[in-house]
């Protein structure tokens, strides 16, 4: 796509000049996929203007033309010009990931800021042909933009630019310097993360770069039995792999809970490999009768689509062992991995050799896995309890019973009994006297540890847990939290983007990435994950709420109010009548952050006596985030006071807050210092 008639230049008489920022947009492989399937390419130049229009109109751009599969647009802020072209290719990205690589829209954008006359609606000018000459140098997913762009919004935005050089472009007398944005989401060729902390740069599902062969996704076995009864066996061995696999080192294995998305998926592997940035992916199928199983398994490379192995396992229920432990085998043998003897000896332990017991702890670990009520966990509690009845001795067994205690205490408390904290440290002691290597033994003793702020502890099983088992992703997430509630946030933030890349789709983890970055003060990114967090969960309302902050912070102010407008509906539709109450809290919340981040201290003061009297009455406004608008109205006894507050009201999880940017002005005053201290040691002492 060119800009024909429109690159004048400087044989402009005609018509008002002014100063303006144009932005050109164009399909990449746009010309060649027309020759190839004509009606595919006339569909994607309609879905990629069905994307870009609503984003163009919330930053004010003025769509000057659209030239076949491209856009020429005009804007009267620089800012909102970058603006738009970071939120086109995020929305074309999101757009993207569902979608096959023949449908998907791949577009390059360019801007120039500089001299443009309008004529007829038309505009013309300088600003119109450098900009169109920048475009083509942007990468596939990319926004270049000239050094007078730059220049204007280099310190103003938390987006990172890297220069491409002087370049000479047609019809420019000039060399011209181009930088092009640093996404995100960019990956570099040898598989680090793209640039630049300035960026905030990381990995992402969908993003370039070659697949690590390495880091494998083992999909949701297919159940092939009579039984409908059976189902629950096929996920059970799902896992069991998923967690078998993971023990050796030398591999890095998605999650659980990112892979069962793709049950029953008609995607391609190769589109689900890229998705979930897996280079190679394990299916399989399974078929029980009885106590005779049947077992199917292949290890795909996803570039190339190449089968690496294959194997048809007929056995009886008792020898599923060692058929998770040939898979793990063959899976390392095929993709070149040493298997050290320690994980060896793992592999090849049995972690029971009661059929019985197994069968019951799969059920247990089926209902634990959809415990959306209570009744569903108190389910999977018994199964646990007939488990550990059949053999004594079955350490994943008493991990299960430890979870549901801690799970019922924790996320319905209504229902919990006082004894069933002790209960659940009791139960991961016992797994830990019968295996003192099960990872998973060691992970929910740290998350105890963690709920009774005895962070020295929690940290030390939880890094004992990631030392048995590196590609567990729920232990990365855990000991995210521990470091950051010791305000250890390059810890805190090491750890939650190891557990996203091992778990890219688990809401949980996604909502804390973007906590975490955003009190590293990486902004971009915060956003980046709570967009993708949005998308993959819409009904999560806290979602929207941290997008309302974030937008806030940003200065997006329209985008800030939408999210909590709604955060407030959703709240409503989750808890039905109860739902009005949180919906006010957030509506309090809003008006709150809309207030700090555009400095209108005379607003934020006139809240601030019903935000104390709420703070800790509800999670959506902490008694820690209300400190910080009290220090930030220069009400230091009362912030204080309300800091002082937070281990009363049992808010431990909200010392986060305190690493964000308003309570700088604190950290080297001995009186902050001595609090921040107490909140590190926890409970330890």
């Amino acid at each position: 796509m060119r800009a024909a008639g429109a690159m004048q230049g400087d044989g402009v008489s005609e018509g008002k000049r002014r100063l303006a920022a144009v932005m050109f947009t164009d399909m990449v492989g746009y010309t060649a996929l027309g020759q190839r399937n004509e009606e595919l390419s006339l569909a994607l130049v309609n879905e990629h203007r069905a994307v870009i229009r609503p984003v163009l109109a919330r930053h004010g751009g003025r769509e000057v033309k659209t030239m076949g599969d491209g856009f020429m647009v005009e804007f009267e802020s620089v800012l909102d010009a970058v603006r738009c072209a970071y939120d086109i290719q995020r929305a074309v990205r999101e757009f993207n990931l569902s979608l096959a690589e023949a449908r998907r829209i791949h577009l390059r954008v360019g801007i120039h800021l500089g001299d443009v006359v309008e004529d007829a609606g038309d505009v013309s000018g300088d600003a119109v042909n450098v900009a169109s000459r920048i475009e083509p140098l942007a990468p596939d997913g990319g926004v270049c933009v000239s050094k007078q762009v730059y220049d204007q919004v280099s310190n103003k935005l938390d987006i990172g630019f890297s220069s491409i050089g002087a370049r000479a472009l047609k019809n420019v007398r000039e060399p011209v310097e181009v930088y092009r944005m640093v996404m995100p989401w960019e990956v570099r060729a040898d598989g680090g993360q793209a640039l630049a902390a300035q960026a905030g740069g990381r990995g992402g599902a969908g993003g370039a770069g070659i697949l690590d062969e390495r880091r494998v996704a083992v999909l949701p076995f297919v159940s092939m039995s009579p039984d409908p009864g059976d189902a629950y066996f096929a996920d059970g061995l799902t896992e069991e792999v998923i967690s078998t696999v993971a023990n050796v080192g030398g591999l890095s294995v998605i999650s659980r809970t990112s892979v069962m998305g793709y049950k029953g998926s008609a995607k391609n592997l190769r589109d689900i490999g890229r998705e979930l940035e897996a280079g190679s992916v394990v299916e399989g199928s399974v078929r029980k009768s009885g106590a005779r199983i049947r077992v199917t398994a292949q290890l795909i490379r996803v570039e190339g689509d190449e089968h690496l192995w294959a194997r048809t396992y007929d056995r009886q229920l008792d020898d599923v062992f060692e058929v998770q432990s040939d898979i793990a085998k063959q899976v390392a043998e095929a993709l070149k991995v040493k298997i050290g003897a320690r994980e060896l000896e793992r592999l090849e332990a049995k972690p029971t050799r009661n059929a019985e017991a197994y069968t019951a702890y799969l059920k247990g670990q089926h209902h634990l896995n959809r415990r959306v009520t209570p009744r569903e966990l108190r389910t999977a509690q018994e199964f646990f309890e007939q488990a550990v009845a059949l053999d004594p001795e079955f350490a994943l067994g008493y991990v299960g019973l430890a979870t549901c205690h801690h799970v019922i205490r924790w996320d319905w408390p209504e229902l919990s009994a006082s004894e069933d904290d002790s209960k659940a440290l009791s139960y991961a002691s016992r797994a830990l006297e019968l295996d003192p290597g099960l990872a998973e033994a060691h992970a929910i003793r740290g998350l105890l540890f963690l709920h009774q702020r005895r962070f020295r502890e929690a940290d030390s099983e939880l890094c004992e847990a990631i030392k048995a088992k590196p590609s567990y992703a729920t232990a990365h997430h855990w000991r995210s939290i521990v470091r950051g509630l010791q305000l250890e946030f390059t810890d805190a933030l090491a750890e939650i983007e190891e557990a996203a890349r091992l778990d890219p789709n688990s809401a949980i983890i996604l909502y804390n990435v973007a906590a975490v970055r955003f009190v590293a003060r990486d902004f971009a990114g915060s956003l980046e994950a709570a967009r993708k967090l949005a998308s993959l969960a819409p009904e999560y309302f806290q979602a929207h709420i941290l997008l309302g902050v974030i937008y806030g912070r940003l200065g997006l102010r329209g985008e800030s109010e939408a999210s909590y407008r709604s955060a407030e509906e959703l709240a409503r539709f989750t808890y039905g009548q109860a739902g009005e109450a949180v919906s006010q809290m957030i509506a309090k919340r809003a008006k709150a952050y809309t207030a700090y981040f555009g400095s209108d201290r005379g607003t934020l003061a006139q809240l601030l006596p019903d935000l104390m009297a709420q703070a800790g009455k509800s999670p959506y406004m902490t008694a820690v985030e209300v400190a910080g608008f009290c220090f930030y109205l220069g009400r230091t006894d009362e912030g204080y006071a309300m800091l002082e507050r937070v281990p009363q009201l049992d808010q431990w999880n909200s010392v986060y807050f305190l690493g964000t940017e308003v309570f700088d002005p604190l950290r080297d005053e001995p009186r902050f210092k001595e609090m921040t201290e107490r909140v590190r040691r926890g409970a330890d002492g």
